[in-house]
């Protein structure tokens, strides 16, 4: 499976199979029963079926409560009926919908008995077997051009509306919750947070791809940098290599270094995802907030800083780096939709800052924090410590560092809920 991975990286485009691997199938063996997972895997995994994940829509995407399209459950029939009651409800955006997929988890406002359960994912197929028409009821096609002359107009981006389609109701994914045979609802023990697992796993998988893209366009500007020669001529004698100069270096070499960072803490963040499952199978729901405040921080930051820094490689190549021929023009068209899908990174950086402001409040009442926010628990000496790094040779020292950071993250984010604590409501403020 890790060698199929990367072959499909090394295709060195965006293609329907993408979010079939990438977002179909984790999400049925994520949030399917035993039995679901038994009669749709192999498909999926022989490509029998090709899958996509449709949950934005034309009218909502980060706020995944908002959905409008509907599922209801006919008691009568056994089934659920989809349906698309407005313009609005339009999937939008779907990677592999547009001309590939014969299937997607479509995510719904469950119905049944006359109340609005929240959403839930169902499996619905879209286009037939045998002719690969879209089915009675389904309308669909591609969302049109994107930015870039190539970039991400490989990807077939689709529109899906339903008008009252049925499928079975087994075909609702019931691992957290099910619908009887009479249409009640029941929840299953584990928590409804698991619905986002898909999410958890796909933004840890962005955190690695953005060490990768990065590493790319640093690769091409160092080196160019070490080829290109300007100034610096004494006497006739050869020019400066581009990369000798301080100016290149402080532009550059951070570059580099954040390339290694994402490619340690993407690692990281896998550990954690395997370890927060584990934990959940074992019924331990303690670590689920510090997974999503993780996951979603540095979606944010390491995809915000790879676009940034992938235009900064191409302005580090002078002229040449405008040239398609660079390679760098198509990776940042490539690459800079990842800022906006799988959750808008500044609305991501509001959920960490909300988990951040709650650590605090558990903090002020005696609740001991642990993992990656251990460090609030020492709050007393953080708030007043002053910093050990005074000479050079400090900043060698990793320890005298992290302190420092421990102390500036601790003060902000007391400062932002002192701040907010002084507001009529939690929300205002």
């Amino acid at each position: 499976e890790e060698e199929a991975n990367l072959l499909r990286l090394y295709v060195d485009q965006p293609g329907y199979v993408d979010l079939h691997w990438g977002m179909f199938v984790p999400a049925i063996k994520g949030q399917g029963t035993e039995e679901q997972q038994k009669k749709w895997l192999p498909m999926a995994y022989k490509f029998q079926i090709i899958g996509c994940y449709a949950q934005t829509e034309l009218g909502h995407g980060s706020n995944v409560q908002g959905l409008e399209t509907t599922a209801t459950f006919d008691p009568s029939t056994d089934e659920f009926v989809m349906h698309s009651p407005t313009l609005t409800s339009s999937k939008w955006w779907p990677g592999g919908l547009g001309k590939a997929s014969t299937h997607a988890v479509v995510y719904a406002r469950l119905i049944t008995e006359g109340k609005d359960y929240g959403i839930h994912g169902f499996i619905v197929q879209l286009r037939s077997l045998d002719d690969h028409s879209p089915l009675p009821g389904v309308t669909l096609g591609d969302i049109g051009g994107k930015f870039g002359s190539g970039a991400y107009n490989s990807m077939d981006n689709g529109v899906l509306r339903f008008d009252h389609v049925r499928i079975p109701r087994d075909q609702m994914l019931m691992r957290l919750s099910q619908v009887t045979r009479e249409g009640k609802y029941v929840h299953s023990d584990v928590p409804k947070q698991l619905l986002y697992g898909t999410m958890v796993y796909v933004r840890q998988t962005i955190v690695a791809d953005a060490s990768k893209a990065l590493s790319r366009a640093v690769c091409i500007a160092v080196r160019y940098s070490a080829i290109r020669k300007q100034f610096g001529s004494q006497d006739g004698g050869p020019e400066t290599q581009v990369l000798n100069y301080k100016t290149q270096q402080s532009r550059l070499f951070p570059l580099l270094a954040s390339a290694y960072a994402y490619r340690f803490v993407g690692q990281w963040l896998k550990w954690l995802y395997t370890d927060v499952n584990q934990k959940l199978e074992a019924k331990d729901y303690s670590t689920l907030p510090e997974a999503h405040a993780c996951t979603a921080g540095l979606k944010s930051v390491t995809t915000s800083a790879t676009a940034d820094a992938i235009e900064e490689c191409r302005k580090l190549c002078g002229g040449h780096g405008y040239l398609n021929s660079s390679g760098l023009p198509e990776l940042f068209a490539v690459y800079v939709p990842a800022c906006t899908y799988e959750g808008d990174n500044v609305v991501l950086l509001l959920q960490v800052a909300r988990f951040l402001m709650k650590t605090v409040s558990q903090v002020a009442a005696g609740k001991q924090p642990v993992g990656t926010i251990a460090y609030m628990g020492n709050i007393q000496h953080l708030m007043q410590c002053k910093s050990a790094v005074n000479t050079a040779e400090d900043w060698l020292n990793p320890a005298a560092i992290k302190e420092v950071f421990e102390a500036r993250a601790l003060r902000m984010a007391v400062n932002c809920a002192q701040n907010i604590s002084k507001a009529p409501s939690q929300e205002e403020g």
